[in-house]
């Protein structure tokens, strides 16, 4: 396993890049290999330190680790005591990217992105502990889909961790994918009426633009065609702590008169592209329902299936629009460009039934690491009852339930950090 290392300086913070070889298949270690790469980063003045490492797994799936660039809440508080691994997980970033164009030439491509869930990105991650530290564990702090890891983690190799941290990120353990998006639709309707209450003026305007699009062959900047649906899942930033604020101000500016009458403005559909397209994280969309994908059960596109039961999300219905949340559906591999390619990808991988089992439920719930989670009340991408089930069944972890945070809460307050640690002190 090769670790080439480069090392550079900036905004008050000491970076270094690891890339190092791992087994595709990590139970075939002679088999193919792929690159990771992780970037550890310390607090400037502090590098010469003996510091414990905190490994940060990124949400998703199919997001990169953060870029430090001038370090954000969480990440300011955990340089005051760790050295922070930013592990790209595989398929993300400087990992194996895994997109429409390195997916193009695999014939196996449906196949080969079975080693791409968190099974496969613990196993990296205990790759890189030993190569950075030997045997000493770690601190892992895990957000959204890097909860879901933290618990395979527990799961797979709970002696390569010191602590566990989770934040808006305890997954069921045992149910389908059409429970979760079955709760998912619910806490989104919920989320609807919630923007809407703050900005009652913005459910005529969303119906206008709606209106249009169904009308009118509406193109982004980028060529792409608006869809009345594809609008809908701007319904996305509602799970943000400026979420509902972010679609206010771009729905503000999204008429502006043309010359056949009113037309959607350029600023208001560059912001929509930006929300809207996967082009940087397709891997989100092709495995979304792949994560909760275990028993030898097909996930079969559940939140399209789901979603007939909810006729209020169907925009055709007559009803008053309502925004899509966190669901993945199939007709977004028709409509964006990036995710086309992987059409036939992840329609084999929705019905997929041979997925192994990503828990350990006996080795849960006789857990002896350190370990505590963050639960947010108005989480809109992860249920909180299904949370605090997983929270009864693992032994030690300590839940703290908040109804003041929404699901980024570790990246708008250092305060969250703050208290997991303290939660999971000596």
């Amino acid at each position: 396993m090769t670790d080439d290392q480069i090392t550079y300086r900036h905004s008050g913070l000491v970076c270094t890049d690891h890339t190092l070889d791992v087994p595709l298949d990590h139970a075939r270690p002679d088999g193919p290999s792929i690159s990771v790469f992780a970037r550890e980063v310390v607090a400037e003045g502090m590098e010469g330190r003996d510091l414990p490492r905190l490994l940060w797994l990124q949400g998703g799936p199919g997001g990169r680790a953060e870029r430090p660039n001038a370090a954000g809440a969480w990440l300011r508080r955990a340089l005051q005591d760790f050295r922070v691994v930013l592990l790209d997980q595989r398929g993300t970033g400087r990992s194996a990217p895994a997109d429409r164009t390195t997916l193009a030439a695999r014939s196996d491509a449906a196949t080969y992105l079975t080693h791409f869930r968190a099974d496969s990105i613990v196993r990296d991650a205990e790759r890189v502990r030993r190569r950075l530290q030997g045997d000493r564990p770690w601190t892992v702090l895990g957000q959204s889909f890097g909860g879901f890891a933290t618990l395979t983690y527990l799961s797979l190799a709970p002696e390569g961790l010191a602590r566990a941290l989770i934040t808006g990120g305890l997954p069921t353990l045992t149910a389908h994918a059409d429970d979760v998006y079955r709760a998912a639709y619910r806490r989104t309707g919920t989320a609807n009426s919630r923007y809407f209450d703050r900005y009652p003026a913005d459910r005529a305007l969303a119906e206008r633009v709606a209106a249009h699009l169904a009308d009118h062959d509406v193109r982004m900047p980028s060529g792409e065609r608006l869809s009345v649906r594809r609008f809908q899942t701007l319904g996305i930033t509602f799970g943000t702590s400026s979420g509902f604020d972010t679609l206010h101000y771009l729905l503000e500016c999204a008429f502006v008169p043309g010359p056949h009458g009113p037309a959607l403005s350029d600023p208001f559909l560059r912001g929509v592209d930006a929300v809207v397209s996967l082009a940087s994280r397709p891997l989100y969309a092709v495995l979304h329902e792949a994560i909760y994908a275990q028993g030898g059960r097909a996930t079969a596109w559940s939140a399209h299936r789901i979603r007939d039961e909810f006729p209020e999300f169907d925009a055709a219905g007559g009803g008053p629009l309502h925004f899509t949340g966190e669901m993945m559906y199939p007709w977004m591999f028709d409509e964006d460009p990036a995710l086309a390619p992987l059409k036939a990808t992840a329609d084999a991988l929705a019905h997929r039934t041979d997925w192994p089992a990503l828990y350990d439920l006996d080795r849960l719930s006789s857990n002896t690491v350190p370990a505590a989670a963050a639960v947010y009340l108005q989480d809109m991408f992860v249920d909180h009852d299904q949370s605090l089930e997983t929270a009864s069944r693992i032994r030690g972890l300590r839940p703290w339930v908040s109804d003041t945070h929404l699901h980024d809460g570790v990246k708008a307050d250092a305060g969250v950090l703050d208290h997991l640690l303290t939660l999971t002190a000596p």
